[in-house]
């Protein structure tokens, strides 16, 4: 008999899969509402960062991993760049997941904010450095902004929708996950 546990793991692991693959779907459409030039914001990276803050054993490093580097090929990104800046600030806020559980969401939201823009900011010195084209700092500044704004919406879908809620310290010490 297969544990409840490791099949509830399972499936939001392929969850996850289905909402990038439903978010990539999406933002490779040719729609464009309105004239102005507002990016979406990257829906991946904020399921990433919201799951790694509730349920760290639903998004390995290796999926994540695999996930954003085909993100970097299919968005014609410099490959791997932003899939190790992302595994970076997933790991970082995946070690601050035992003292983030008992945080008020305003200060969760500033410190994922905080890893946010610390990533785009290397990201975007990164391309300088070898002097790769890039996209205006405006149009940067939006696209994070974007995304920081979604990560209550990203966190609401999680927990109503999905259910999926910060561990608690008793299955923490009942899962023996305490760092």
């Amino acid at each position: 008999m297969v544990d409840p546990r490791t099949v509830r793991k399972w499936s939001f692991r392929g969850v996850f899969l289905v909402i990038t693959a439903l978010a990539t779907f999406f933002y490779l459409l040719p729609l464009q509402v309105g004239s102005g030039r507002w990016p979406g914001p990257d829906l991946i990276l904020a399921f990433a960062f919201a799951w790694v803050l509730r349920r760290p054993d639903y998004v390995p490093v290796f999926l994540v991993a695999i996930v954003m580097l085909l993100a970097d090929f299919i968005f014609l990104r410099p490959p791997g760049l932003w899939a190790a800046l992302s595994i970076m600030g997933l790991e970082f806020l995946r070690s601050r997941e035992p003292t983030s559980r008992d945080l008020p969401f305003a200060i969760e939201w500033a410190m994922v904010a905080g890893v946010m823009l610390a990533m785009a900011v290397t990201y975007r010195l990164c391309l300088a450095i070898f002097m790769v084209d890039q996209t205006s700092l405006g149009l940067a500044i939006l696209g994070q902004l974007s995304t920081i704004l979604s990560y209550p919406i990203v966190i609401a879908i999680s927990h109503y929708g999905l259910g999926i809620a910060k561990i608690t310290p008793s299955e923490a010490d009942e899962m023996r996950y305490v760092r």
